[in-house]
């Protein structure tokens, strides 16, 4: 793999002097890289398998159903029927985030505005 390694570099800095990498999309700006470091190196492998395979832990998983719910219920009417049983859902995965102990303060929409409030203060 060494000699493989040296080919490939070497074909790297060749196009590098010669500009083919110059007019790329995305050129001079930072790159978007996942922060893993609070995964052990060891595992960081299947996190990342995991990941783009669209899993989640079941805490995020649910977090994700409550807001879709959420915003599903600022589309149906109360008289509706099928709003109740969306209400009760949202209650249930909402409970069960807080027994996971997480915060379920972002399905009370006053998130944002607590944020920018608190950014204000310190400007």
């Amino acid at each position: 793999m060494w000699l493989l390694d040296q080919w490939a570099e070497r074909h790297i800095l060749d196009a590098q002097r010669q500009g083919e990498f110059d007019d790329l999309p995305g050129s001079g700006e930072p790159l978007i890289l996942d922060d893993d470091l609070h995964v052990p190196t060891e595992l960081r492998a299947g996190y990342r398998l995991l990941k783009n395979a669209g899993c989640l832990p079941p805490e995020l998983q649910q977090r994700k159903e409550a807001v879709d719910l959420a915003d599903l219920l600022k589309t149906v009417r109360q008289d509706e029927p099928e709003y109740e049983a969306l209400s009760r859902r949202l209650a249930l995965l909402e409970l069960k985030l807080r027994q996971a102990g997480l915060s379920t303060d972002f399905l009370q929409g006053e998130y944002a505005q607590r944020l920018a409030t608190k950014m204000k203060e310190n400007e």
